[in-house]
């Protein structure tokens, strides 16, 4: 039961977004999706916590776990790829002369034609990789 509320939530999210300016349209934008409605049954499954309702976090948790089988099963670029190709364009600008900083790596990197363009990465992976290279 909790799978088939899980996917009704998914498909109704999606049939939203499509009526929007960003329907959903690549499996990272789907795997933004997922893990946006994890990060929001955690949180409701700490509230229902405080509020001493087990029965009710016991449903959230539950839903957490559906949700975590889901966004796993989205192939994404690894961590150690996303690292060199960071690395990568920071020595590159470093070496054209320009300061590097977060916001201009990674335009460069999403630009078309860049290393990541059209590649299956998640934004905010790859920012925190540029924070990292950066401090």
């Amino acid at each position: 039961m909790n799978r088939l509320n899980v996917l009704r939530a998914l498909i109704s999210e999606t049939n939203n977004a499509a009526k929007t300016s960003s329907p959903i349209q690549t499996d990272i934008q789907l795997l933004s999706l997922i893990r946006k409605r994890l990060n929001a049954t955690k949180d409701a499954a700490k509230e229902f916590e405080a509020a001493e309702r087990p029965d009710l976090k016991e449903k959230e948790d539950a839903q957490a776990v559906v949700l975590e089988e889901y966004a796993g099963q989205v192939k994404t670029m690894p961590i150690a790829e996303i690292t060199e190709v960071v690395v990568n364009e920071i020595d590159a600008m470093s070496n054209t002369g320009s300061k590097p900083n977060q916001g201009a790596i990674l335009k460069a990197l999403f630009a078309k034609g860049g290393p990541l363009d059209g590649k299956p990465v998640d934004r905010r992976e790859v920012a925190d990789e540029v924070k990292k290279a950066l401090s």
